[in-house]
């Protein structure tokens, strides 16, 4: 995705949506539907709403940071496990073998994040493997430190996948986000219906304020899921380091 579609697509999508909002508004001032009235609450269920938004967000976007250094630390254990593979004090199938392991976990990986499902049972399996092949080195007699530090690596990877699948598939308190919408849509549907004199202020309004609240709407479930890999994702963290990593280990 290049980056002037990460910048501003979730904007287009946003405006879009504003845009058949606005005709609607054109349709209802058209056949004068407007029956509502403005009030001094109107301001306050506006607050309210985005205040609703806004603890959302903020709970998203926790998430959304840590899920920035995920891919660093996942590819920096991934590559120390391979690099310590190759300073044992033995070389035969065993070490061979676990290189080949190493590259096909994180072949996994990477193949699950390109198809946006966090299959836990394959990352498992391969995992496993690499497990097994740490138990065959210790009964060769390699110093336990080694052993130690090797299976330090393989759990900080476990540690880190599992994580991975909690962040991907959990949504943030999903009553939150079912009562967000409900609100933006009463907010909208109201601002629809709501008579302000002159009319080009009533259109100013209702485009400012469902851009506002739509956009932030659609950039919450796009942060919430911030793994997602594919050409309508605009909020997701790099997975290039763990791509570069593959290519690099292959060759």
């Amino acid at each position: 995705m290049n980056s002037f579609k990460k910048k501003w697509g979730l904007t287009i999508e946003a405006l879009v949506i504003v845009f058949i909002l606005l005709i609607l508004k054109t349709i209802i001032v058209f056949y004068n539907l407007e029956v509502a009235t403005a009030s001094p609450l109107i301001p306050a269920l506006v607050g309210g709403v985005i205040f609703t938004i806004a603890i959302i967000f903020t709970g998203t976007l926790a998430d959304y940071k840590e899920s920035e250094k995920i891919p660093g630390e996942l590819a920096a254990s991934i590559k120390a496990l391979y690099n310590d593979s190759k300073v044992l004090p033995i070389d035969d199938e065993i070490t061979s073998r676990m290189r080949i392991h190493i590259i096909e976990l994180l072949h996994a990986i990477n193949s699950n994040l390109r198809k946006n499902n966090w299959n836990l049972h394959e990352i498992n399996s391969t995992m496993n493997a690499i497990n097994n092949d740490i138990c065959l080195l210790s009964g060769k007699g390699i110093a336990p430190p080694l052993i130690v530090k090797l299976r330090a690596e393989l759990t900080s990877i476990d540690r880190i996948s599992n994580r991975i699948k909690t962040i991907a598939e959990t949504s943030f308190i999903p009553a939150a986000y079912g009562i967000a919408e409900l609100a933006v849509g009463a907010v909208l549907i109201m601002l629809l219906f709501l008579k302000i004199e002159p009319v080009y202020e009533g259109f100013a309004l209702i485009g400012a304020t469902s851009s506002l609240l739509i956009g932030l709407i659609l950039l919450i479930k796009d942060m919430d899921n911030p793994f997602e890999v594919g050409k309508k994702t605009y909020a997701d963290v790099d997975l290039s380091l763990l791509w570069d990593l593959e290519d690099f280990l292959k060759d």
